[in-house]
């Protein structure tokens, strides 16, 4: 059956920037909330210390939960190959770090969608990269997951693999049983595209999924998508919601999920607002799951 975990959305610029929240706090906040995992993203200041991550695990554990997910950004689609060779290390070493966590997730995303880059190349360059990768998470236990991404926060570029078409023919190359999608429906929507649509075509390669909720602060469906075509960055009428209360239907998704056999993880990547938004996010979907996994527990 599905577990549910929590993303710190609201404090990424705390624990990676500036330093004004340490990850001890976010564990105390994060594992005070009914889930049962804790999904960690590899920027934390704190990390850059390896001694840290037995030390984190440890924290996690105590609490009573776990960290399943790694959440982190590779760049695979530049056009210099030592460039790449690179952003492959670092992969491994996030794949490493996923297991000193104790996770069986480790994010992987296409890269950049460079203004000179083919669509040929691009899809060449990450699935290469990406195969690169997996026998060394094969080696260690670990699930590589490619998300439906929209823009690291640190990119120039919006993701390679943004829009349908691009994202179904990568994951159609990659066949591996350690290989698997990462589903984020929110992020659908700032490609100009279906959730549910996208949902329908990569439903069996789902492992894990973020559960997130958008609304549009004035305007319609059709609005957005033309303010998004051939636009960079996010549409200024498209808002991080409340799960539950923004554009994304949870019940058509969990009763596609559930029809595929899912039972992976489910983390939240809301509660830009805070704890107590984070709180009901939590709510809605523990009332929502067992209505399509009636052993969540």
């Amino acid at each position: 059956m599905p577990k549910l975990a929590v993303f710190p959305k609201a404090y990424m610029h705390d624990l990676c920037k500036t330093g004004a929240m340490k990850v001890a706090e976010w564990i105390d906040l994060a594992t005070a909330l009914e889930v049962d995992g804790l999904e960690w993203y590899a920027g934390f200041l704190e990390m850059t210390d390896q001694s840290n991550w037995e030390v984190f695990r440890k924290k996690v554990e105590e609490k009573g939960k776990m960290i399943p997910m790694l959440c982190c950004s590779p760049d695979f689609t530049h056009p210099d190959k030592s460039f790449r060779d690179n952003e492959i290390k670092k992969q491994k070493r996030w794949i490493e770090m996923t297991e000193a966590l104790g996770g069986s997730y480790c994010r992987v995303l296409s890269g950049q969608k460079r203004p000179e880059l083919s669509m040929e190349e691009g899809i060449k360059f990450a699935a290469e990269s990406i195969e690169a990768c997996l026998p060394y998470a094969s080696e260690r236990g670990i699930t590589l997951i490619l998300e439906n991404h929209y823009k690291d926060d640190f990119w120039a570029y919006p993701e390679f693999a943004q829009k349908m078409e691009v994202f179904c023919k990568l994951v159609s190359l990659i066949n591996h049983p350690n290989f698997g999608v990462n589903y984020d429906p929110s992020n659908a929507f700032l490609a100009g595209e279906d959730p549910l649509e996208l949902l329908k075509r990569v439903s069996s390669r789902v492992v894990t999924m973020h559960a997130s909720d958008r609304y549009l602060l004035e305007g319609t469906l059709d609005d957005l998508r033309k303010e998004e075509s051939g636009v960079v960055g996010y549409a200024k009428r498209l808002r991080h919601g409340e799960i539950g209360q923004g554009l994304n239907d949870y019940d058509a998704i969990f009763a596609e999920l559930k029809g595929v056999g899912f039972d992976g993880w489910i983390s939240i990547e809301d509660g830009v607002d805070g704890m107590e938004q984070l709180k009901r996010s939590v709510s809605y979907l523990r009332k929502k799951i067992p209505k399509y996994w009636p052993e969540y527990k």
